[in-house]
């Protein structure tokens, strides 16, 4: 049982066995021995494994964990951010692979609060997209407001989960949810390595950006594509409309001269 649950803690984690041997301050072949059952870890080894992936030694040595999320579809997997481990809930298919969860608007509010609930995101509406790469943790969300014109209120924005916050590019558009400011969808400005913080910017200029500390964030997931039965409206303006005919009169004047 030890050695099954090991090894699906592990690869649920994304750790290689020197990582996780690393981790556990043992060699790697210790974790390949313990995985294929050739031997049995020390107490407490057990004890660094369940803290580790902050289960409790009963469930570690008792339960069959590979079992018990087939029968469930759901489960609470710990991913890296920032040197740290902590809680991802997310659901499986019958096939063992991710679903992607929707959160509605409606459903906002409270996934602050069960956002690391098996129980919370199993209750959510799930679905998948074979046109979305298989590589990552994805999750829907449903935005409100106007800050990121043209994608308008009611847009279901499909993130990537972001485990190093410190590898965040500027200008990521990304869904962060924070414990202040709820779920919101922004364009990120990393400024983690002087001030412990992000900027938030909209692409609306009629708000003006703010600062979020990182330790007030929950989650980020980087914003991969987005659905919506509302297309943008192209922009047809005054100025716009002299800029069209001011390049346009460029174009001739180049194809005369040509």
């Amino acid at each position: 049982m030890i050695n099954t649950n090991l090894k699906f803690l592990r690869k649920q984690t994304g750790l290689t066995q020197s990582q996780l041997a690393e981790k556990l301050n043992i060699k790697r072949s210790l974790i390949g021995a313990y995985e294929e059952g050739r031997a049995e870890p020390k107490l407490s080894t057990l004890v660094n494994i369940s803290k580790l992936f902050n289960i409790t030694l009963d469930v570690l040595i008792t339960k069959d964990l590979p079992a018990t999320s087939t029968e469930s579809n759901s489960m609470a997997v710990q991913r890296p951010n920032r040197g740290n481990l902590r809680v991802l809930a997310i659901t499986v298919d019958r096939d063992d692979k991710e679903n992607i969860e929707l959160v509605p608007q409606r459903a906002s509010a409270g996934y602050l609060n069960g956002y690391a609930d098996p129980e919370f995101i199993e209750e959510l509406p799930r679905f998948r997209l074979p046109m979305l790469s298989t590589q990552g943790t994805h999750r829907a969300f449903e935005i409100s407001g106007d800050s990121m014109l043209p994608i308008a209120s009611g847009t279901v924005i499909i993130g990537r989960f972001i485990e190093d916050w410190s590898s965040i590019k500027d200008g990521t558009p990304a869904i962060i949810v924070s414990q202040k400011e709820g779920v919101v969808f922004k364009r990120i400005f990393n400024k983690m390595k002087n001030e412990a913080a992000l900027y938030l910017h909209s692409d609306n200029p009629a708000y003006s950006p703010y600062q979020i500390q990182v330790e007030d964030i929950l989650e980020i997931w980087e914003a991969r594509a987005y659905i919506s039965n509302t297309f943008p409206i192209a922009d047809f303006s005054l100025n716009k409309l002299t800029s069209i005919v001011l390049d346009l009169q460029q174009e001739v004047i180049k194809l005369k001269k040509a």
